[in-house]
């Protein structure tokens, strides 16, 4: 047997012992009546009640529990997925301030925290049915952050670092059939030199937090071996409105030692509708692995055209061996053809297309960043809800169910690895070192061969806030650019940058985080450094990447008063003033390519001690629990949603007031409304082009007052209202 050398978990090189590339999340299914019904005996989750010990450094671990004669189910009951801070063990990490080293140790590269590096160990027992012989068996974990070294039936199979991929073993010949075999995890959730991210402002959770399965394949199948990748690649090679031309990349696998002939087959569907359809016959020599290709052209074909029409076409790749299915994967395909311009912006299938975005952060009260596809589809009701047709996912890949949303739902995404910088904090996200540079790598080969298909994602996001002091990334950056390009020939690359330097001009778009009129400056500001930067490089595609104000719901003011971001004091009104005059300067821009709001959701960030409690990041248009929406939320739902007719009024939560002679606003995309103070009438008012309605000097009375706005459109008769006191 393997013994487990702890020593390696100090060896920044040690990140690929017995670890196979991450592994596609594609299903396998038994027979054609499975894949018709979308329910397969060949995936098992593992999720639920798993043994854990959890132990604050790893000189507090057990050791030796790797070994047969060891029993682990006298040890605590923990859930899987969750994070290990949500199951009453160790606290948020917030690498801003090195926790957890807290600056009590002096670390450097090749080592770890010794007094305070959580390691949570985690086991569970399941069997393989005995009719699994002659199955090839693999398990699969979506997500672990940070570091995972896996065992089973205590012998050591691998290691995974970095905390956002997926990552697979294969476990043929290493189970027992018919009898009880044991998972063992064991989770280093301390930060290391070597794996990115190094720092970032929000929260780094730990444990296994993404689900994990246990896969079951025919000996010959479509691949699973290839960095997550489902085995399929559909590669977009021409699209217009009238032709489009795609290969289907298909990676094979014969797991057995003889010769195996099989039938490939690839059908791009619409609906039940076969739209075109090819045909291979391959020979397989034992234990080999190859790529097979077959070309597709479609004349005048159905174009997926973002929340307009997301349209999809599917995919169907089967395998057949003496005329029985061994295999199949199913993937999305939506044609489309885009493209950024330095001075009109982003066009998609030839027609300017405003990206309205917002950031989002996979983090949400109670369960950190181990959401469940209910929390996704939440998320993407609300952005839907505001008119978001775009979206930044940062800092790090999400869930795989979250890009196969924005698919469904015509959202454009911006991907991304957690090559994330210290922002306005000091510290660095760059150390030079091989095998940080390796790490991210690996990242980005995850992130792209993981998603390729994802037709959403229209750029490859490589860094966030970098700076050039200190360790320079200039020239990993240009790696990762060309790596990046060499590994997805149809897609754009980009950054988020905060600063000037030679780090602006890799990418092949560029985009700023500003935050003009809250850290600093006011938002006038913006549109003078926009127009500066355009004036000066024309040549290179702008964006905005960031911006946004701090506000909570229960701080709020009569006046409008611009307070100190890092206060305990962060009115609403301000945060709405802030995104009105932001969005004004923005959408007036058409060289500007795309714009996203930080933040879409509140979110945890440990160490801050701002707003109405410390913890929180706190400039999302909604709250950290999604159950209120702000102010701000409904200025740009009233301009980027169309289709919804809405009216609301802003400063309803303001129910206590000090100043008799008020101004009252609502947001509406109707073509107007009166205002009631008491019941007395203070006019109609008209929106201006930003669909903002304001009405001056209203009047209130002292005591108990109500406010209502009622549209005067008589077909759409809606209204708001709300009650403060004078």
């Amino acid at each position: 047997m393997k013994e487990f050398d702890y020593s390696l978990v100090k060896n920044p090189e040690y990140f690929k012992d017995g670890r196979m590339e991450a592994h596609s999340d594609h299903i396998t299914y038994a027979n054609v009546e499975e894949a018709s019904a979308g329910e397969t005996s060949y995936r098992h989750s593992l999720n639920g009640i798993w043994k854990f010990h959890y132990a604050r450094n790893y000189g507090n671990t057990i050791k030796g529990f790797e070994r047969e004669d060891y029993s682990c189910k006298d040890w605590d009951d923990i859930r899987v997925p969750a994070h290990i801070q949500m199951e009453g063990y160790d606290a948020p990490q917030y690498a801003n301030v090195q926790y957890p080293w807290e600056g009590h140790e002096d670390i450097h590269p090749g080592e770890i925290p010794e007094h305070f590096n959580p390691v949570a160990s985690y086991v569970k027992y399941f069997t393989v049915p005995e009719q699994m012989k002659g199955k090839r068996l693999f398990i699969r974990f979506e997500g672990v952050n940070n570091i995972a070294d896996v065992f089973i039936n205590r012998r050591h199979i691998g290691e995974h670092r970095g905390g956002y991929g997926a990552f697979i073993f294969e476990i043929t010949g290493k189970v027992e059939y018919g009898k009880e075999n044991s998972i063992l995890v064991r989770v280093n959730n301390g930060e290391q030199l070597d794996i990115m991210p190094l720092v970032g402002d929000f929260n780094f959770y730990g444990g296994i937090y993404r689900d994990v399965h246990l896969l079951i394949t025919d000996e010959t199948c479509i691949s699973p071996l290839d960095y997550a990748s489902p085995g399929v690649r559909l590669i977009q090679d021409s699209v217009s409105h009238r032709y489009a031309k795609v290969r289907a990349i298909v990676d094979l696998s014969n797991g057995s030692s003889g010769n195996q002939e099989v039938e490939l087959n690839v059908r791009l569907l619409d609906g039940q509708r076969v739209v075109k359809e090819g045909t291979k016959n391959v020979n397989l020599s034992g234990n080999e692995v190859m790529q097979q290709e077959l070309t597709f052209e479609i004349d005048q074909p159905h174009l997926w055209n973002g929340r307009q029409d997301p349209f999809l076409y599917q995919a169907e790749v089967t395998l057949f061996r003496n005329g029985q299915m061994v295999d199949r994967v199913t993937q999305p395909l939506g044609l489309r053809f885009y493209r950024i311009d330095p001075d009109k912006g982003f066009f998609l299938n030839g027609k300017h297309l405003p990206l309205q975005g917002v950031c989002r952060h996979q983090d949400r009260s109670e369960v950190g960043n181990a959401l469940r596809p209910q929390h996704h589809e939440e998320d993407v009701a609300l952005m839907l809800e505001m008119g978001v047709n775009a979206v930044r996912l940062a800092h790090y890949p999400q869930a795989t169910y979250f890009y196969d949303l924005m698919d469904k739902n015509g959202i454009i995404v911006w991907a991304e690895i957690p090559f994330v910088g210290p922002g306005g904090y000091n510290d660095k996200g760059f150390v030079d070192l091989p095998a940080f540079r390796a790490n991210g790598k690996e990242q980005l080969k995850e992130l792209i061969r993981q998603h390729y298909n994802h037709l959403s994602i229209c750029v490859w996001g490589l860094f966030n806030e970098l700076t050039e002091l200190g360790d320079n990334p200039v020239e990993y950056i240009k790696e990762l650019n060309v790596l990046a390009h060499q590994e997805d020939t149809t897609r754009p690359t980009t950054s988020a940058s905060n600063q000037m330097g030679d780090l602006n001009f890799i990418t092949d778009a560029i985009a700023w985080n500003r935050y003009d009129g809250w850290y600093g400056g006011t938002p006038a500001d913006l549109g003078k450094w926009l127009d500066r930067m355009h004036k000066d490089h024309p040549e290179i595609c702008i964006a905005i990447s960031e911006y946004g104000a701090g506000a909570s719901i229960y701080h709020q003011q009569d006046s409008l008063v611009k307070t100190v971001p890092t206060s305990w004091w962060h009115p609403e009104n301000w945060q709405t003033y802030y995104h009105i005059e932001n969005w004004k300067t923005i959408s007036s821009r058409p060289y500007v390519w795309g714009s996203f709001v930080w933040n879409m959701f509140d979110f945890g960030a440990a160490h801050r001690t701002e707003g109405d409690r410390p913890g929180i990041n706190d400039k999302g248009l909604v709250t950290f629990d999604r159950k209120v929406r702000k102010d701000a939320f409904y200025f740009y739902k009233a301009n980027w949603n169309r289709e919804e007719p809405m009216l609301y009024l802003t400063g309803k939560r303001n129910t206590v007031r000090t100043q008799r002679l008020q101004t009252i606003t609502a947001f509406t995309n109707l073509s107007g409304a009166e205002l009631f103070v008491n019941g007395k009438s203070y006019g109609k008012a008209i929106p201006d082009s930003y669909a903002i309605l304001e009405w001056k000097n209203v009047e209130l009375e002292p005591g108990e007052n109500e406010i209502k706005v009622v549209s005067t459109n008589k077909k759409l008769p809606l209204s708001d209202s709300f009650h403060c006191r004078l």
